[in-house]
């Protein structure tokens, strides 16, 4: 076999660093209903955010989920499911994002979560830590989750937010943009 000297063979050069880190894929999991006034403020939420990373979510959910960037998914539901933990079993953080009716004392609280089984008096209400409790049981796999909780005012049949929960907007998607990093 001849070969032209004119053209010597390419070399690959040798690496010498290690390759970048895969990027953590990232879950921000709304969910209340959106029909209920405040009670849909993750929804607002999770719009504004993506506003700040230059994507564009409709005025009203239209589907489940929504890829604003390569890493970041969005999602929003009605409420947790149990069906939610194969989700999370694909990503390596989690934050959940859902308004509180003032049982919590802060305006916004932002709670890092452990996976566990949390008992709850109603059949259809799941929560965030049971949630990943449930995503480590089925596939071993727990990824690093919060909860984004913002106090709700009035919850009437509104997809406005009242004037109260207007002014934690903001505040709320600071936080999660903090959070991203």
């Amino acid at each position: 076999m001849q070969t032209d000297s004119a053209y010597p063979p390419q070399q690959v050069p040798a690496q010498t660093s290690q390759p970048e880190p895969a990027a953590q894929r990232i879950l921000l999991l709304g969910y209340g209903n959106l029909d209920r006034q405040d009670d849909g403020i993750a929804w607002h939420i999770l719009r504004r955010v993506a506003e700040n990373l230059d994507a564009q979510l409709p005025a009203v959910p239209e589907q489940y989920q929504y890829e604003v960037s390569p890493t970041i998914t969005i999602g929003f539901a009605l409420h947790l499911i149990p069906e939610h933990s194969e989700w999370l079993s694909q990503v390596e953080r989690v934050l959940f994002l859902d308004a509180h009716t003032g049982t919590i004392p802060q305006e916004i609280c932002f709670t890092p979560l452990n996976a566990r089984f949390e008992p709850s008096p109603f059949t259809h209400h799941l929560t965030p830590a049971t949630c990943l409790a449930l995503c480590a049981a089925l596939y071993q796999k727990v990824p690093q989750g919060a909860l984004l909780s913002v106090r709700g005012y009035e919850f009437n049949f509104s997809q406005s937010l009242s004037p109260a929960a207007s002014q934690l907007l903001e505040p709320a998607v600071k936080q999660v943009m903090d959070w991203l990093g």
